[in-house]
């Protein structure tokens, strides 16, 4: 009787036992995961760091203007001639006294590089191309033509323009400046307007100094904006004749074009 209440005893202690392991393995994950905290939203991924777009002034832009840089702009420019002092002479016949030379305005896109020799000094070159119409206006020309504006003909101008600029405020959002620098032309599809028979035009190579003031600003990022004013000094060697070439007329006009611009930059 002894043993056998001995092992009911040993017999019940064993199955609470094995009861109490299985209920403490089964209620440690269960606590653990009603215990976890539970996530409503999920948190966006960051952006990556040092990103600055094309449209943006960041940390780490340059702000404005220095050695190194390199830009390039594009503008619109309106080319001013100014017709200084003209010269028409006809062949056989001579000077035609009082008459002088009208050059038309003209308004063109522009495309300018430039380069940062040092923080002050620049050089930049400009290319663009115009066309003008050319007027004889009185004199003794209008006494043989019987007209006081008498149509010569029309040139398209190219005149690629090299600068040297000194920029007064460096590293700067505003920042002026000056130049000097020198100017060719070369005068290309020529047409005579059939005036007097004149349906030949013909100009020529010509060049001289220029000078310039103007300022960068910078807007955004490498954005800049440009304003600009050049004064050039040309003069003008031109000759039209008939179709025969029985009749001459040579021209010398001081053009000394005023070259106004305006345009948007970017710095690479």
């Amino acid at each position: 009787m002894v043993k056998f209440r001995s092992f009911l005893t040993a017999t019940v202690a064993g199955v609470a036992a094995l009861t109490g392991a299985a209920q403490a393995q089964t209620a440690t994950p269960n606590a653990a995961y009603v215990n976890a905290p539970v996530m409503n939203h999920i948190p966006d991924a960051q952006k990556p760091t040092g990103h600055c777009g094309i449209f943006e002034t960041c940390a780490s832009t340059k702000i404005g203007l220095g050695k190194g840089d390199f830009m390039v702009r594009l503008s619109g420019v309106g080319v001013l001639p100014q017709d200084r002092d003209s010269s028409v002479k006809v062949a056989g016949v001579g000077h035609m006294n009082g008459t002088h030379l009208s050059t038309t305005n003209q308004a063109m896109p522009e495309l300018t590089v430039e380069y940062f020799i040092t923080d002050n000094l620049s050089v930049d070159l400009i290319a663009t191309s115009t066309h003008h119409r050319v007027n004889a206006v009185g004199g003794a020309l209008a006494g043989v033509s019987g007209r006081q504006v008498t149509d010569v003909g029309s040139a398209w101008v190219l005149p690629p323009t090299l600068t040297f600029a000194w920029h007064f405020r460096p590293h700067k959002r505003f920042n002026p400046y000056v130049g000097v620098g020198a100017t060719a032309m070369w005068f290309h599809n020529a047409r005579g307007s059939g005036q007097l028979g004149l349906t030949k035009l013909n100009g020529g190579f010509t060049g001289g100094p220029a000078v310039n003031v103007g300022f960068d600003y910078q807007l955004v990022g490498n954005w800049f904006f440009n304003a600009d004013v050049k004064q050039m000094f040309v003069r003008m060697h031109a000759w039209a004749e008939n179709r025969a070439e029985t009749l001459k007329v040579r021209a010398h006009e001081s053009l000394d074009p005023t070259v106004v611009s305006a345009g948007i930059a970017y710095r690479f």
